[in-house]
């Protein structure tokens, strides 16, 4: 006879005298939505990814392989990205955020140097789709399509591949042997790139490809201008100009003093350019304050230990050759600067205004059905335009302007192409519960501060375009992969198991999980209770 696997009133299995009849509720494993992969714009699967990068090893390539399912960026993310899912990180409630930025630079930077790569698998669709713009969000498009095996065709205006992330952002943020290198594994799966190619009409474009649909991803390259009363000496120029020049065989002249107008990220890139250059004053001018910038506080951060001076709560009333009047100014009850009439003259050689950028829309000119309101296009859920068969992302259309939106968005405009051109629509995925702190029992896990990243010495950093913030090490690495909690999503730690009265939780196996046997389950919870990352979840017996 089998031995009780629970306390009965009567000899016998626990099974014969009905013990799971005693519930009103039963445990039941669920899987949750990890706020990291909820709060990342690229759409990836970070917890699956951080699960395989910390067996170290082969995991790096399982967990590499993880993210380009999603994002084919690694190396590029791992430097540029505003990483929201380390902020939406549950583990900062606990001691800090995983970095999980620094985990994906780790990766991607792995890739190249053991030379991993993308193979197309799927057959050959004989679709041929254009893209416009060989941008982040151009670039990820053409990769996810390529790999749903259809033929892309890259056109861009400019002589190098990248967009925006090679005319916009610097090169101490983002070297560009990385961007090149990552840049040319799509370009290895069969996508083939037409560069000096400005697309003037797309329906000309298209008729004379033979093109069967479109995805516009027109970068944000023209300079937003504002009105300042100047004299004929003055010199006014733009930031993505600047940044752009900085690609060129010789850098702009910007002189030994320089004013930059503006309280973005751009404004934070062009300052911090202009000391590399040997500006002896670079000073940032910004019509509110500090808490109102919506430069990420990290990048004032590091302007400001090099060097770069801040004028908060001040505007330019006026230039003319070597000299600015600027205005101060104070913010009213609703948060909006007024100004004071009190004048401050400040040295400059030129002013750079940092005040945002358009998309150049005159490729959809005569197009019918697609419409435009405030330099952006309009476009539905599944990313088309008004005009059947053309899609359009990034910084075309009205959304958030960073490289992981548009990632993102080319993602998601591959995958709605790919059914528009087989005649379905795209179901997209589930998203399950969110996997809330309040969820967790966080009592199982140890303090374990985030690695911190070398970061270049402020000396060498105003002198040189060198990489500024450094790279894990792979004990770090590994080291912080494993600082995840997994949350929402069981990691088979036993606990449920161990902790179980009544023996009725079964082991499936490595990798299979756990299972209940109802038989024996009196539903007591207190799996729910001692599961550390919140994957039980108990709910009404309904026989």
């Amino acid at each position: 006879m089998e031995k009780p696997f629970a306390i009965t009133l009567d000899v016998g299995t626990s099974k014969a005298n009905h013990t799971g009849s005693w519930r009103t509720e039963r445990p039941v494993y669920i899987d949750r939505l990890p706020p990291c992969n909820n709060a990342c714009p690229a759409g990836e699967n970070i917890q699956s990814w951080l699960y395989a990068a910390e067996e170290g090893g082969e995991g790096y390539e399982k967990g590499w392989r993880q993210i380009m399912a999603d994002n084919p960026f690694p190396a590029i993310m791992g430097r540029v990205c505003y990483h929201p899912c380390e902020t939406s990180c549950n583990r900062a409630q606990l001691d800090t955020a995983v970095g999980i930025n620094s985990i994906e630079r780790f990766l991607g930077d792995e890739a190249l140097k053991q030379g991993w790569s993308i193979e197309v698998t799927a057959p050959l669709t004989g679709k041929r789709v254009l893209v416009v713009g060989a941008g982040p969000s151009g670039l990820s498009a053409a990769y996810h399509l390529r790999r749903a095996g259809h033929e892309v065709a890259i056109f861009d205006a400019e002589p190098a591949a990248g967009g925006m992330m090679r005319y916009g952002i610097p090169k101490y943020r983002l070297p560009r042997e990385i961007l090149d290198a990552e840049v040319q594994r799509i370009l290895n799966m069969g996508v083939t790139l037409d560069l000096n190619r400005k697309v003037t009409n797309v329906e000309a474009e298209m008729r004379a490809g033979n093109f069967d649909a479109a995805f516009l991803a027109v970068g944000a390259h023209i300079g937003k201008r504002a009105y300042i009363p100047a004299g004929e000496a003055a010199k006014i120029m733009d930031a993505i100009s600047v940044l752009h020049g900085m690609e060129d065989a010789e850098p702009p002249m910007l002189g030994r003093r320089v004013v930059v107008y503006g309280g973005g990220n751009t404004a934070m890139d062009v300052a911090r350019t202009a000391k590399r250059l040997g500006a002896t004053e670079a000073v940032v001018v910004y019509r509110r304050n500090r808490e109102k910038m919506p430069a990420h506080d990290f990048e004032v951060t590091e302007a400001i230990e090099e060097g770069v001076r801040m004028k908060w709560l001040s505007t330019i009333k006026h230039a003319d050759g070597g000299k600015i009047l600027i205005e101060k100014m104070e913010l009213d009850e609703t948060g909006f600067p007024q100004g004071t009439g009190e004048m401050e003259e400040l040295e400059a050689d030129s002013v750079v205004l940092a005040l945002g950028q358009d998309a150049d829309l005159s490729l959809l000119e005569g197009v019918e059905g697609i419409e435009s309101d405030g330099g952006t296009v309009a476009v539905s859920p599944n990313m088309m335009t008004g005009h059947p068969g053309i899609f359009a992302g990034g910084d075309m259309v009205p959304d958030e302007r960073t490289v992981t939106v548009g990632i993102g968005h080319g993602k998601r405009a591959a995958r709605n192409i790919d059914a528009w051109l087989s005649g379905v629509a795209y179901a997209g995925t589930h998203k399950h519960e969110l996997a809330s702190f309040d969820k967790l029992n966080t009592w199982y896990y140890s303090d374990a501060p985030q690695s911190m990243r070398p970061t270049l010495d402020v000396a060498r950093r105003t002198s040189t375009f060198e990489e500024v913030v450094g790279g894990l090490d792979e004990n770090n690495a590994v080291y912080e992969a494993r600082r995840c909690l997994s949350c929402g999503n069981c990691f088979e730690c036993d606990n449920c198991y161990g902790v179980c009265p009544d023996n009725s939780v079964i082991k499936l196996g490595p990798g299979k999980r756990f299972e209940f046997d109802y038989d024996y389950c009196k539903g007591c919870g207190i799996c729910v209770a001692e599961c550390p990352c919140g994957a039980i979840s108990m709910e009404p017996e309904t026989i």
